[in-house]
């Protein structure tokens, strides 16, 4: 249980006591400053931490018998990334993502809110994979016209 509460709470980010989902897409935030800006590398990631966030979100829900357990940030982390998908390296863009992505996430408009009732990891994933793709489409709009 110990790795999938490693890859869940990414690297223990979700443990910290205030704001998990904060810190959690500040982990996200500073692993994409260290990527080079290529599509390859951003979908593989994008692709690996999904695919660990559905399954090790699911493992930690049931083991906590909670069905959003707040210390499971890799759905942030997951989210965080997607908004910043092939983003040139911008304090600027990438302040305003956060920022972004942090309203959907807490917010949930329109059916942000409606799909984490899908069962164990996907409901806990795809809400915040929604959020980040809001994010994605408004942050590139700006960037295109900046």
């Amino acid at each position: 249980m110990i790795i999938w509460r490693f890859v869940a709470t990414f690297f223990y980010l979700g443990k910290l006591p205030f704001a998990p989902g904060s810190w959690g897409s500040l982990g996200a935030l500073l692993l994409w400053v260290l990527l080079p800006v290529t599509f390859s590398v951003h979908l593989s990631v994008t692709i690996i931490l999904f695919v660990l966030g559905v399954y090790s979100s699911n493992k930690m829900a049931k083991y906590l018998n909670d069905h959003d357990p707040s210390e499971v940030v890799i759905d942030e982390a997951v989210g965080m990334g997607i908004s910043l998908f092939m983003l040139p390296h911008s304090f600027g863009l990438y302040l305003l993502a956060f920022g972004l992505f942090r309203i959907f996430d807490v917010l949930k408009p329109s059916f942000i809110y409606r799909v984490q009732d899908l069962p164990g990891g996907w409901g806990i994933m795809l809400d915040d994979v929604l959020a980040g793709l809001f994010t994605l489409a408004i942050v590139h709009g700006i960037a295109s016209i900046l």
